[in-house]
């Protein structure tokens, strides 16, 4: 049967990847470590043009194919017509990253109900979503891999972060249900859960406040996006078929 013409000109024996939230930080890193691990990917990014052309470039640059598409994955439609974009573009996805998030930290006398249903619409309902429409993909291909960000704080709780808390702390336990459900069709499900991370995020905080993280932190500094985005492609490839429902902290011992 010959092929749909609208899929992308590009090596038939690598994967594919779908990264949400793929363009910035964590996401990026994963994006390039995945091209590197021989994934081609499909790049989801919220809104920033010039991010997700950017971190296109540098897959590509990869030897990698790669393609950039806006979703807000909070919403059920635009990530069901995602992914079947994807799909029409690639062809099956082998790897579905969900790391798409927000934060609106605030105190929980000061949190609106649109604060806390906002992060836990994108943080998992999001993870959901994008689970949910490539889960038939999957089952039928007999095998997949599905890495969900969580964070350390969805296993001890924060200070001004109770609605991003509840939000990876029940994306731990989607990732755990999905897992149970999907293991017999060859799908492992996992979820990474960094720490302090040096990131965009990180980057705007006041010296001390870093230094006093730094201070709690066994290992005594913060993770880089790549330490986050290996053990992901670790997850993601044929060597952790035999892992599932995990939930690994990548942290410096913070949580330990």
């Amino acid at each position: 049967m010959a092929e749909a013409a609208s899929l992308i000109e590009r090596d038939r024996s690598r994967r594919v990847a779908l990264v949400t939230g793929g363009s910035r930080g964590i996401g990026r890193a994963t994006s390039l470590a995945l091209a590197k691990a021989g994934y081609d990917i499909a790049v989801i990014y919220a809104g920033n043009d010039e991010a997700a052309q950017e971190c296109i470039s540098l897959i590509e640059a990869e030897g990698a194919a790669a393609k950039a598409y806006k979703c807000n994955v909070a919403d059920e439609d635009e990530a069901k017509a995602t992914v079947k974009a994807v799909q029409d573009d690639f062809g099956p996805v082998w790897a579905l990253v969900n790391d798409a998030g927000i934060t609106r930290d605030t105190l929980l006398a000061r949190m609106t109900d649109d604060d806390f249903s906002a992060v836990l619409d994108v943080n998992l309902k999001g993870a959901f979503h994008m689970i949910r429409a490539l889960s038939r993909g999957f089952v039928r291909q007999k095998g997949g891999r599905i890495v969900n960000l969580a964070s350390v704080v969805g296993l001890s709780g924060n200070i001004g972060q109770a609605n991003y808390a509840a939000s990876k702390a029940g994306l731990i336990g989607l990732t755990k249900s999905v897992a149970k459900e999907l293991a017999g069709r060859g799908v492992t499900c996992n979820a990474v859960a960094p720490g302090f991370i040096e990131t965009d995020m990180t980057a705007k905080l006041p010296e001390k406040t870093v230094a006093a993280y730094e201070a709690e932190i066994p290992m005594k500094r913060l993770g880089t996006a790549e330490e986050v985005a290996q053990v992901v492609a670790f997850l993601a490839s044929d060597a952790a078929s035999y892992v599932t429902g995990e939930v690994i902290r990548i942290d410096g011992g913070l949580c330990m």
